[in-house]
Parts: C-alpha cells; structure tokens; sequence
C-alpha cells in the first residue's frame, strides 16, 4: 500500500508538466496576445507577456515591418495570415446566418483607410495609433484593452467575459 502511494505522489508532478507541456502557445489563452491570435497582437507582444508594454508599443512600426514578406512597403492581408498548410483540414464556410466576428480593436487602430491591409504610412503611425487602445492611459496595452470588440449590435454588457472597463 505504501509503495503505491509514493508511486503516485511521484507521478501526480509528472502529470502536471506534461499537462502544462499540451497548452497551446499563450498559456492556453488561444485569443490572446502571444497566442494563436491575430499574427499583428503576436508580432507587437516580442517579449510574450501578454501585454504591450510602453518600449513595444515604441517599437511598433519596426515589429510590423517584420511582417512584410515581400518587403513592398505594406503589410497586406495574406502577409498578415500565410496561406494554411496544403495537409490543414478545410475551415467550414460559416452559414449565411451566422453572428458577425468580433472586431479586432488593434486592426482597427492602425488600419485607418479600413481596407485590410497596414500601408508604409500605418506602420509609421502605429506607435500613435496604438496609444489610443490604452483606455487607463498607464502606457502599455492590457489584454483587457486589446480583447476583441463586441460585433456591432450586439447586446451590451461584454457577454459571458464581462462588461470592459
């Protein structure tokens, strides 16, 4: 009986780092920044704390460039998500009915003609651009601050998350 005990008191930490090892990127928060979200959040969050710090809201425009593949001066859609790989199973076409996506507060800060694409001129701008996301005016962006908007109509209160503040 004792045996078996210390063999699970030995296993129990085993299975908590292989459980912590299976977490997407982000520390299992597959939105957020440093996550499997928007490739522009991940790019601006290097040091992937989930938050955009002061120095890397600074260095913005540098870590949007990084972005242009074909270094033409913009950053458009494709650059922004790479085609999926040829063996990625297909994504669903949503029905027509389905509920709007929730707007991306970053895209919309630094996206000002809204066409999709980061011109030369938006990645210059995006250190001021961003600076208007920071709702508590402390300097850096929250993941509270960079959490997707609410589609256009829907009800308010925030949903499941909670109203923002």
């Amino acid at each position: 009986m004792k045996t078996s005990q210390r063999f699970v008191s030995l296993l129990a930490p085993l299975a908590l780092v292989a459980t912590l090892a299976a977490q997407p990127p982000g520390g299992g928060r597959p939105g957020g920044p440093g996550g499997r979200g928007h490739p522009v959040v991940r790019v601006l969050d290097a040091d992937k704390n989930h938050e955009i710090s002061a120095a890397e809201i600074a260095a913005s425009a540098t870590a949007l460039r990084t972005l242009d593949a074909n270094s033409d001066g913009t950053v458009t859609v494709a650059e922004m998500r790479p085609a999926r790989p040829a063996d990625a199973p297909e994504r669903p076409t949503p029905p027509a009915d389905a509920p709007a996506r929730p707007a991306d507060p970053v895209m919309l800060a630094l996206d000002a003609n809204v066409d999709g694409n980061l011109s030369a001129a938006e990645i210059t701008n995006a250190p001021t651009s961003l600076a208007v996301l920071d709702a508590n005016k402390d300097g850096k962006l929250t993941s509270d601050e960079l959490r997707p908007l609410p589609p256009e109509g829907a009800p308010a209160g925030g949903g499941k998350r909670g109203p923002r503040s």
